[in-house]
């Protein structure tokens, strides 16, 4: 997953178009906390824990990571996608996307289900993606989240992550890590 000699002449302008196409897209959305944090914080920090803790350097798998809510989240297209990035980075966006059709509760089902058989690439987006959720659960939690519904999100979160402990295993590490402190914050 890891490029070993890293064009960075080619991969940072690379990164930084998927960055300001995600910022476009999300640039009227913010989080459910109650300082209402820019959405785009999200993407960036996902990108940030695959770079820093994953050790990823795909540049593939970085702008999917940029842009992984973008055709879930707001009105661009797998079509747009492959467009402005190509064809792989369309791929990768479109396995971490859930079908916004199925009702809530069958989406996060089928996240646990699918996430045994997403590419390593894709499992890696997925886990960095629950880690920074996570974060922000402990941080700065969704308004009207009760301690219930925040203890069902790490259960479900931990779900997930188990699918993909074996695409990357700081980010699998970091993800349980993260998981069990929050559990204990919440139910000291």
């Amino acid at each position: 997953m890891n490029d070993a000699k890293l064009d960075t002449g080619l991969a940072i302008p690379a990164l930084m178009e998927a960055t300001m196409f995600a910022a476009d897209k999300h640039r009227n959305q913010k989080r459910k906390d109650a300082r209402g944090t820019p959405y785009i914080n999200h993407p960036i920090m996902v990108v940030n824990l695959m770079t820093n803790v994953g050790g990823i350097t795909n540049i593939e798998a970085l702008q999917a990571g940029m842009l992984h809510d973008t055709v879930e989240d707001t009105d661009t297209t797998p079509d747009e996608i492959e467009e402005q990035f190509g064809y792989e980075v369309r791929s990768l966006v479109m396995e971490v996307t859930d079908d916004k059709s199925l009702p809530k509760q069958e989406r996060k089902r089928l996240q646990i289900k699918h996430a045994v058989a997403l590419s390593r690439r894709a499992k890696a987006i997925k886990l960095a993606d629950k880690i920074a959720n996570v974060n922000d659960l402990i941080k700065s939690p969704p308004i009207g989240w009760d301690i219930n519904r925040r203890l069902a999100y790490l259960d479900w979160s931990k779900k997930v992550g188990h699918g993909c402990t074996n695409s990357n295993r700081d980010l699998a590490s970091l993800l349980y890590l993260r998981v069990e402190k929050a559990r204990s914050d919440l139910v000291a």
